[in-house]
Protein backbone atom coordinates (compact mmCIF):
# COMPACT_ATOMS: atom_id res chain seq x y z
CA UNK A 1 0.00 0.00 0.00
CA UNK A 2 1.44 3.19 -1.10
CA UNK A 3 -0.25 6.42 1.06
CA UNK A 4 -1.24 9.15 -0.59
CA UNK A 5 0.19 12.60 -0.78
CA UNK A 6 0.73 13.44 2.88
CA UNK A 7 -1.82 16.33 4.42
CA UNK A 8 0.21 19.72 4.92
CA UNK A 9 -2.18 21.21 7.70
CA UNK A 10 -4.67 20.50 9.85
CA UNK A 11 -7.36 21.68 8.37
CA UNK A 12 -6.04 19.56 5.17
CA UNK A 13 -5.94 16.56 7.14
CA UNK A 14 -9.50 17.61 8.16
CA UNK A 15 -11.08 18.00 4.56
CA UNK A 16 -9.88 14.49 3.92
CA UNK A 17 -11.98 13.29 7.10
CA UNK A 18 -14.84 15.05 5.86
CA UNK A 19 -14.40 13.26 2.61
CA UNK A 20 -14.72 9.62 4.01
CA UNK A 21 -17.16 9.78 6.68
CA UNK A 22 -19.91 7.95 6.23
CA UNK A 23 -18.28 5.50 3.54
CA UNK A 24 -17.71 2.20 3.45
CA UNK A 25 -14.18 0.01 3.77
CA UNK A 26 -15.01 -1.40 0.37
CA UNK A 27 -15.47 2.00 -1.32
CA UNK A 28 -12.43 3.45 0.06
CA UNK A 29 -10.47 0.37 -0.88
CA UNK A 30 -11.72 -0.01 -4.49
CA UNK A 31 -10.30 3.26 -5.86
CA UNK A 32 -7.09 1.89 -4.78
CA UNK A 33 -6.89 -1.51 -6.23
CA UNK A 34 -6.40 -3.01 -2.57
CA UNK A 35 -8.55 -6.09 -1.99
CA UNK A 36 -10.65 -6.48 1.67
CA UNK A 37 -10.47 -9.68 3.52
CA UNK A 38 -13.32 -11.61 4.33
CA UNK A 39 -12.24 -11.98 7.69
CA UNK A 40 -9.76 -9.75 9.79
CA UNK A 41 -8.19 -12.09 11.72
CA UNK A 42 -5.36 -13.19 9.78
CA UNK A 43 -5.02 -8.92 9.24
CA UNK A 44 -6.09 -7.25 12.06
CA UNK A 45 -3.94 -4.00 10.77
CA UNK A 46 -6.03 -4.20 7.90
CA UNK A 47 -8.79 -1.05 8.11
CA UNK A 48 -5.55 0.83 9.80
CA UNK A 49 -3.21 0.52 7.16
CA UNK A 50 -5.99 1.33 4.84
CA UNK A 51 -6.62 4.61 6.51
CA UNK A 52 -3.26 5.84 6.52
CA UNK A 53 -3.12 5.70 2.84
CA UNK A 54 -6.47 7.06 2.29
CA UNK A 55 -5.70 10.02 4.54
CA UNK A 56 -1.46 9.88 3.66
CA UNK A 57 0.00 9.18 6.85
CA UNK A 58 3.97 9.24 6.56
CA UNK A 59 4.76 7.82 9.73
CA UNK A 60 6.02 4.76 8.54
CA UNK A 61 7.79 3.51 12.00
CA UNK A 62 6.47 2.99 15.42
CA UNK A 63 8.74 5.74 17.35
CA UNK A 64 6.67 8.84 15.68
CA UNK A 65 3.45 10.40 14.99
CA UNK A 66 1.92 8.97 11.84
CA UNK A 67 1.20 12.33 10.59
CA UNK A 68 5.21 13.23 11.26
CA UNK A 69 4.73 16.85 10.11
CA UNK A 70 1.54 17.66 11.89
CA UNK A 71 2.70 15.81 15.17
CA UNK A 72 -0.42 13.82 14.72
CA UNK A 73 -1.64 9.83 15.53
CA UNK A 74 -3.93 8.27 14.10
CA UNK A 75 -5.44 6.12 16.43
CA UNK A 76 -8.92 3.93 14.83
CA UNK A 77 -11.66 2.88 17.50
CA UNK A 78 -13.53 -0.28 16.49
CA UNK A 79 -17.28 0.50 17.44
CA UNK A 80 -20.82 -0.98 17.03
CA UNK A 81 -23.84 0.34 15.58
CA UNK A 82 -24.59 2.86 18.63
CA UNK A 83 -20.77 3.98 18.49
CA UNK A 84 -19.52 1.97 21.84
CA UNK A 85 -15.91 1.03 21.49
CA UNK A 86 -15.12 -2.53 21.26
CA UNK A 87 -12.26 -2.88 22.55
CA UNK A 88 -9.48 -1.54 24.03
CA UNK A 89 -6.85 0.70 21.55
CA UNK A 90 -3.53 -0.23 21.06
CA UNK A 91 -1.01 2.66 22.10
CA UNK A 92 2.87 1.60 21.69
CA UNK A 93 5.20 -1.27 22.43
CA UNK A 94 6.60 -1.42 26.01
CA UNK A 95 9.99 -0.68 26.12
CA UNK A 96 11.06 -3.69 28.39
CA UNK A 97 14.80 -3.36 28.81
CA UNK A 98 14.86 0.22 30.08
CA UNK A 99 17.02 0.19 33.48
CA UNK A 100 16.05 3.89 33.97
CA UNK A 101 12.47 5.59 34.18
CA UNK A 102 11.97 7.89 31.02
CA UNK A 103 9.90 10.85 32.08
CA UNK A 104 6.11 11.07 30.74
CA UNK A 105 6.90 14.04 28.33
CA UNK A 106 9.62 12.10 27.14
CA UNK A 107 7.66 8.69 26.60
CA UNK A 108 6.78 7.36 23.31
CA UNK A 109 3.48 6.88 24.71
CA UNK A 110 3.57 10.97 25.54
CA UNK A 111 4.68 11.48 21.56
CA UNK A 112 1.65 9.07 20.29
CA UNK A 113 -1.12 10.38 22.88
CA UNK A 114 -0.16 14.69 22.93
CA UNK A 115 -2.51 15.05 19.29
CA UNK A 116 -4.57 12.42 18.41
CA UNK A 117 -6.75 11.85 15.18
CA UNK A 118 -9.54 9.83 16.42
CA UNK A 119 -11.73 7.80 13.66
CA UNK A 120 -14.27 5.42 14.59
CA UNK A 121 -14.90 2.58 12.37
CA UNK A 122 -18.44 0.09 12.27
CA UNK A 123 -16.71 -3.55 13.47
CA UNK A 124 -19.33 -5.67 14.63
CA UNK A 125 -18.39 -9.22 13.66
CA UNK A 126 -21.49 -9.47 11.77
CA UNK A 127 -21.31 -6.78 9.08
CA UNK A 128 -18.74 -7.78 6.33
CA UNK A 129 -15.51 -5.94 6.48
CA UNK A 130 -16.03 -4.06 3.00
CA UNK A 131 -19.73 -3.06 4.47
CA UNK A 132 -18.38 -1.77 7.00
CA UNK A 133 -19.04 2.24 7.47
CA UNK A 134 -15.98 4.95 8.95
CA UNK A 135 -17.71 7.53 11.20
CA UNK A 136 -16.59 11.07 11.88
CA UNK A 137 -12.98 11.53 13.20
CA UNK A 138 -12.07 14.10 14.82
CA UNK A 139 -8.54 15.60 16.54
CA UNK A 140 -8.18 15.49 20.08
CA UNK A 141 -5.87 16.80 22.72
CA UNK A 142 -5.67 15.91 26.49
CA UNK A 143 -6.65 18.29 29.08
CA UNK A 144 -4.63 18.84 32.03
CA UNK A 145 -6.29 16.18 34.14
CA UNK A 146 -6.51 13.93 31.37
CA UNK A 147 -2.78 14.56 31.04
CA UNK A 148 -2.12 14.12 34.70
CA UNK A 149 -4.21 10.48 34.89
CA UNK A 150 -2.31 9.45 31.97
CA UNK A 151 0.84 10.45 33.18
CA UNK A 152 0.29 8.54 36.44
CA UNK A 153 -0.34 5.31 35.05
CA UNK A 154 2.83 5.29 32.93
CA UNK A 155 4.92 6.40 35.74
CA UNK A 156 3.48 3.59 37.94
CA UNK A 157 3.51 1.02 34.85
CA UNK A 158 6.63 1.60 34.15
CA UNK A 159 8.61 1.66 37.57
CA UNK A 160 7.47 -2.05 37.66
CA UNK A 161 9.32 -2.70 35.07
CA UNK A 162 12.33 -0.47 35.43
CA UNK A 163 12.46 -2.87 38.57
CA UNK A 164 12.05 -6.04 37.07
CA UNK A 165 8.75 -6.62 37.96
CA UNK A 166 7.47 -6.72 34.77
CA UNK A 167 5.54 -10.37 34.90
CA UNK A 168 3.77 -9.45 38.43
CA UNK A 169 1.75 -6.36 36.08
CA UNK A 170 -1.85 -7.02 35.77
CA UNK A 171 -4.64 -5.64 32.97
CA UNK A 172 -6.44 -4.53 36.33
CA UNK A 173 -3.47 -2.07 37.22
CA UNK A 174 -4.02 1.44 35.62
CA UNK A 175 -7.11 4.36 35.30
CA UNK A 176 -7.02 4.32 31.83
CA UNK A 177 -3.58 2.92 30.18
CA UNK A 178 -2.90 -0.60 31.14
CA UNK A 179 0.10 -3.18 29.96
CA UNK A 180 -1.00 -6.23 27.88
CA UNK A 181 0.78 -8.81 26.36
CA UNK A 182 1.34 -7.99 22.30
CA UNK A 183 2.23 -11.15 20.40
CA UNK A 184 1.20 -13.67 17.83
CA UNK A 185 1.75 -16.53 20.29
CA UNK A 186 3.34 -18.41 23.18
CA UNK A 187 6.94 -18.67 21.71
CA UNK A 188 7.13 -14.79 20.61
CA UNK A 189 9.08 -14.21 23.69
CA UNK A 190 11.44 -10.88 24.12
CA UNK A 191 14.16 -9.56 26.50
CA UNK A 192 13.22 -7.88 29.66
CA UNK A 193 14.52 -7.04 33.00
CA UNK A 194 14.04 -9.77 35.88
CA UNK A 195 13.65 -9.61 39.51
CA UNK A 196 17.29 -9.21 40.05
CA UNK A 197 18.41 -7.25 37.11
CA UNK A 198 19.31 -10.57 34.89
CA UNK A 199 18.08 -10.16 31.19
CA UNK A 200 14.63 -12.85 30.99
CA UNK A 201 12.51 -13.68 28.25
CA UNK A 202 8.89 -12.69 28.64
CA UNK A 203 6.14 -11.78 25.98
CA UNK A 204 6.10 -8.31 24.43
CA UNK A 205 4.23 -6.44 25.98
CA UNK A 206 1.89 -3.25 24.87
CA UNK A 207 0.56 0.03 25.94
CA UNK A 208 -3.10 -0.04 25.83
CA UNK A 209 -6.21 2.76 26.90
CA UNK A 210 -8.54 0.86 28.06
CA UNK A 211 -12.64 1.29 26.09
CA UNK A 212 -13.79 3.46 28.70
CA UNK A 213 -11.39 5.73 27.95
CA UNK A 214 -12.53 6.18 24.40
CA UNK A 215 -15.92 5.86 25.09
CA UNK A 216 -15.69 9.12 27.30
CA UNK A 217 -13.71 10.33 24.78
CA UNK A 218 -16.43 9.63 21.77
CA UNK A 219 -19.44 10.52 24.21
CA UNK A 220 -17.57 14.44 25.02
CA UNK A 221 -17.07 15.07 21.42
CA UNK A 222 -20.51 13.78 19.74
CA UNK A 223 -22.48 15.31 22.40
CA UNK A 224 -20.86 18.86 22.09
CA UNK A 225 -22.01 18.60 18.31
CA UNK A 226 -24.87 18.01 19.55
Amino acid sequence: MQPNARPKTLAELESRLADISGLRIGELASPLGIEVPESLRQQKGFVGQLLEVVLGADGGNHMQPDFSELGVELKTIPVNRAGVPLESTYVSVVPLTNRSLRDWSESIVHAKLKHVLWLPVEAERNIKVADRRIGSGFLWRPDQQTERELASDYTELMTKIVCGEVDSITADQGQWLHVRPKAANASALTEAIGPEGQIIKTLPRGFYLRSRFTRNILGQQFASQG
